[in-house]
């Protein structure tokens, strides 16, 4: 590996702004200047790439509406196919998420789905800590070396590599910086960051196992994203000694932009690409950002926000249209549900709802599923079973779908309630206050709430708010109250009271400032693009 990298000009200097014991061992001279090569060659098409967000967001605030693009109709009309997939991701009917600790990532590995979406991004607070712990975790996990002692002595250990679920390592966005990395001065990208250094000590031995490396791409908006993605993936293989098409991604459709150029997407990566994923939660919450200035598409309260409202339905069978022209899988949504303690009637109904979500999934033509939590895969697992006896479902064409822009963009009929209110505001608190205290993925309310199901309630509640700039008539609950500042002031004073045992809730220590940061985030006249952007500010 050095050996290639000596041949290569010196990229640029690399500073580490923090030091944590043990982590020269993971960010080697090599590994940096590996790192800083990329950030060389990619940061001005990401930055370009960046910029071109922001016109098209522009475009959308001044009355525009997403589309499928005019010079692009000859990929969607053309025949083609993507790169056959490698045979450890022919069966993906039950994957897994979480974040990277070394306690989640053995009992995910040992979990029993067929793969396990290491999850760098929206449920694992970017703390340095953090980030390096999940790289060493991952790191010994593939060398079959990652233990593991609880606090209260229970001690974890891999189970035999034959029955573990495959790795698949979700990065972190294009949007987002690694603040501790900097390259002459600027900050490196946070994707080029997770999936560089991940690649860095492991894609050699993954592949020398038939194992990847594999990965999910998240929050593209364009096939021009895609096309950036490719040529990383290329130039890491190249400079790593690995065959083209080495490195496979399956990528989420969780920006309402993207779900206008699957086809693009896919072709952009197809000698790389496996899949596209339903990133269900994002969706919404993209939908909500995208047409924040849009009145007439404003969505009720996120529990009536389901994936039997007509456009979330026509995103998710376009998918698998989509993917299954062109041979690629069509990957079902998140089950955030977790199993209710204490009350069976209540755990029933949850686990039927979740029930009922897969066996749309898998009728749909889905490929396989997402779960939040162990204790789902054994429901998910005989759901998906029952209706797809092969390893995948790629040969259902799904060719009676035929869904238009108006179809992905038709509004939602639904109310807002006082409880559905209260509830995005308590949600966005909690789960704001433990990602700053460095949890990335938090239990409320029988929910695994992660960043996209904050953003949901976050950008809900600014579209809400801000109903009525300009001068337009407020928005009303469904008992006739306005949905005002007012409103808002009544729910955050009144938050700390719903609160039972607050000393042992994650991120209790800072859960006034939360509170401050949702009141001006809300307040703000332009809405934040992420959550995570500003309070990324305020970790280590």
């Amino acid at each position: 590996m050095s050996a290639v990298l000596q041949d290569r000009p010196e990229p640029g200097a690399v500073d580490l702004t923090r030091t944590l014991p043990g982590q020269e061992a993971l960010l080697t001279p090599a590994a940096q200047t590996f790192l800083a090569g990329l950030h060389v060659r990619f940061e001005g098409e990401r930055q370009a790439r960046l910029a071109a967000r922001r016109a098209r967001q522009a475009a959308f605030d001044a009355g525009a509406l997403p589309d499928f693009r005019a010079d692009t109709a000859s990929i969607r009309a053309a025949d083609w196919r993507v790169a056959p997939i490698p045979a450890a991701l022919q069966d993906r009917r039950v994957e897994i998420t979480g974040p990277v600790d070394p306690k989640m990532v053995i009992n995910a590995l040992n979990s029993g789905a067929n793969c396990y979406m290491a999850d760098f991004e929206d449920s694992t607070s970017p703390t340095w800590a953090n980030l390096l712990a999940g790289q060493q975790a991952l790191r010994e996990a593939i060398a079959g070396t990652l233990a593991f002692s609880g606090d209260n002595g229970k001690q974890y250990a891999l189970r035999p590599e034959s029955e573990q679920a495959v790795l698949i390592v979700r990065p972190r966005g294009w949007h987002l910086d690694e603040k501790h990395v900097l390259v002459d001065g600027q900050r490196l990208s946070a994707s080029l960051f997770d999936l560089g250094l991940f690649c860095f000590h492991n894609a050699a031995a993954l592949a020398a196992k038939d194992r990847g490396p594999y990965f999910y791409l998240p929050k593209l908006q364009s096939m021009e994203e895609a096309a950036l993605w490719n040529a990383v993936l290329g130039d890491i293989e190249t400079m790593l000694g690995l065959p083209h098409g080495q490195l496979k991604v399956t990528v989420l459709i969780e920006t309402l932009p993207a779900a206008f150029e699957m086809d693009e997407i896919l072709h952009a990566l197809k000698d790389r690409i496996v899949g596209l994923n339903c990133g269900r939660w994002d969706y919404i919450f993209s939908y909500i950002k995208t047409l924040r200035r849009h009145r007439d598409r404003v969505l009720p309260e996120r529990g009536q926000v389901t994936m039997v409202q007509p456009f979330l339905r026509a995103y998710s069978e376009l998918l698998v249209k989509t993917c299954h022209r062109r041979g690629a899988h069509a990957m079902g949504g998140m089950a955030a549900q977790i199993p209710i303690s204490g009350d069976d009637a209540a755990n029933g109904a949850a686990l039927a709802r979740v029930r009922a979500d897969k066996l749309r999934e898998v009728t749909a033509g889905h490929d396989g599923t997402w779960v939040a939590h162990p204790a789902l895969i054994p429901l998910a697992r005989e759901v998906f079973d029952a209706h797809m006896p092969e390893a995948n479902q790629v040969h259902i064409a799904r060719d009676d779908v035929h869904a238009e822009r108006d179809d992905l963009l038709r509004p939602s009929l639904g109310t807002i309630t006082k409880a559905g209110f209260e509830g995005n505001v308590e949600v966005c608190v909690r789960y704001l206050a433990a990602w700053l205290d460095g949890n990335g993925c938090v239990p409320i309310h029988w929910l695994m709430e992660d960043a996209a199901t904050a953003e949901i309630a976050r950008t809900q509640l600014w579209q809400w708010l801000h109903f009525a700039d300009d001068g337009h008539e407020p928005l009303h609950l469904d008992d006739g109250t306005p949905v005002d500042f007012a409103l808002l002031e009544r729910a955050l004073i009144g938050l700390p009271s719903k609160f039972v045992d607050q000393l042992r809730m994650p991120g209790a220590s800072r859960i006034n400032e939360a509170i401050g940061m949702l009141d001006r985030l809300t307040h703000a006249d332009e809405l934040a693009d992420f959550l995570t952007l500003p309070a990324y500010e305020r970790i280590d």
